[in-house]
């Protein structure tokens, strides 16, 4: 695995920990079709599936994590979700598009900007 596949696993656990912390259950990671893939999927205590996109950066000097979802990439994880959706059966469940900004400092130090319904 290399650096930043490192980096990006680290965030995903993070924020895969800070969801049970809140109640959710984790029900996939790294989901991934053709297509593309999906960070996490999880469900919230009220029974809404939740697709989070995870940004994992060490630094912030090219800009805040979440700028990286760009137009195009918040359009996929849309059609990513809805194949979620259909390939588990979960057809017709409300869901929601999260996304989750995870900065590294130090190597210790981790900070989440969390934000709900971005999509």
């Amino acid at each position: 695995m290399g650096k930043k596949q490192l980096i990006g696993a680290l965030g995903e656990d993070f924020v895969a920990k800070y969801l049970v912390e809140k109640n959710y259950q984790i029900l996939d990671r790294n989901w991934r079709i053709r297509e593309g893939e999906i960070d996490l999927v999880a469900i919230s205590e009220f029974g809404v599936v939740v697709f989070i996109e995870v940004k994992t950066r060490t630094s912030i000097a090219f800009g805040h994590p979440l700028e990286a979802i760009t137009r195009e990439k918040a359009y996929r994880l849309q059609r990513l979700a809805l194949a979620w959706l259909t390939v588990n059966h979960r057809w017709g469940f409300e869901y929601r598009i999260d996304a989750a900004a995870v900065l590294i400092s130090g190597g210790k130090k981790f900070e989440i900007d969390y934000r709900i319904a971005v999509l």
